[in-house]
């Protein structure tokens, strides 16, 4: 059987699957139930210094569905960074990694623009044990006031220069997690890696709005009869990410990526490795299937690794990359393949007319 296991930036992952920060890591009882179940990594759900600043809405998610079978193939959420007490969390990320020591736990953080705030943010939250850090650049709804998140994320210099606040007092490797709502989403990642970053996560929910409730006239979800445009996950939005993945991979060859973005099964994984991923983060996917799905991604990326006479998965990382060019090189590629099957069916009519030719002597001679 192929090797499932990974390791990037020093750390082993028994297999690429990590839980990503979100409900699936809201506190210490559902982290340890995860790496239980067999998760490769799981990232907590985002902390900050201040949780009286964090206030969450009833409803807050909203769900698009196939207009076949009504499975759910798009999920948006106004769901904001954790509400509980940081204190609680530093409590519960100790805990974790006591009882798991040997499972790699990474904390989502993000703070307001202020040095202050970062630097005691890192340094509290590696206290306890964790094995790196995820910088939240990259939430696209709730708190831009504070600029925070996206609102900070899409400026490359803040990205850089909060980074590298984080880098001064971090003693654990540093992933920065990119917004997919840019242009090109190659600029921010590398004023994180040029201010010392170690490793990219992409991408983060895409801002939208779900849809129009057609009875109520009210966009969803609806709070107070009010909305707010939110992030928009699930399988609807894996062509986008693998498009983000590709091109940090490819930008950024010797840096690990840890992609995501609609995994829902096995071979949405096997697609994000392809293109560079070393590790895969399962965020909607858990949610809509449990838990319980990493059993199944396992087993069914190790089929997938023994087709393809893959020995792992480290073999695997980037594979298809190399196939990816302009589009000048497509039409290049297309006419000279036109070319050679031109030259091919001439010589193959030659090779006919010869034999015809000869079959035509050989019963005149006789």
């Amino acid at each position: 059987m192929a090797d499932i296991s990974v390791k990037v930036n020093g750390m082993t992952f028994p297999n690429p699957f990590v839980l990503g920060s979100g409900p699936p890591g809201t506190n210490a009882k559902v982290i340890n139930r995860s790496f239980d179940l067999g998760w490769g990594g799981i990232v907590c759900k985002t902390v900050s210094l201040d949780n009286s600043k964090v206030h969450n809405t009833v409803p807050r998610y909203a769900r698009l569905k196939s207009r076949t079978d009504k499975t759910v193939i798009g999920f948006e959420n106004i769901e904001l960074i954790s509400d509980r007490p940081f204190e609680a969390w530093l409590d519960d990320l100790a805990s974790c990694k006591q009882k798991h020591p040997d499972k790699i736990l990474i904390a989502s953080v993000m703070e307001e623009y202020n040095k202050d705030a970062w630097c005691e943010i890192i340094e509290r939250t590696q206290e306890t044990g964790v094995d790196a850090f995820e910088l939240n650049f990259s939430c696209p709804h709730g708190l831009p006031e504070r600029k925070m998140g996206m609102a900070m994320g899409e400026n490359p210099d803040i990205v850089g220069e909060v980074t590298g606040w984080c880098m001064e007092v971090s003693k654990i490797p540093v992933w920065a997690k990119m917004t997919p709502n840019i242009t090109n989403i190659t600029v921010p990642a590398r004023a994180a890696l040029d201010a010392g970053a170690h490793g990219i996560s992409a991408i983060n929910t895409i801002l939208s709005v779900c849809g129009i409730n057609l009875k109520t006239l009210r966009p969803m979800p609806t709070v107070e009869g009010y909305t707010v445009p939110g992030g928009y996950s699930g399988q609807a939005v894996k062509p986008i990410a693998l498009r983000h993945v590709m091109e940090l991979a490819r930008m950024f060859p010797d840096v690990p990526v840890s992609g995501m973005g609609g995994v829902e099964t096995a071979a949405d994984a096997a697609e994000f490795i392809l293109l560079g991923s070393s590790t895969v983060q399962v965020c909607t996917g858990a949610m809509l299937r449990g838990y319980e799905l990493i059993e199944e991604l396992c087993t069914g990326l190790s089929d997938f690794l023994d087709k393809h006479d893959f020995s792992s998965v480290e073999d695997c990382i980037g594979h298809s990359l190399p196939y990816f060019t302009t589009h000048a090189d497509l039409v290049d590629r297309q006419r000279t393949a036109k070319r050679a099957n031109a030259g091919r069916a001439n010589r193959d009519n030659m090779w006919k007319g010869n034999i015809a030719a000869e079959t035509k002597q050989l019963a005149a001679d006789e």
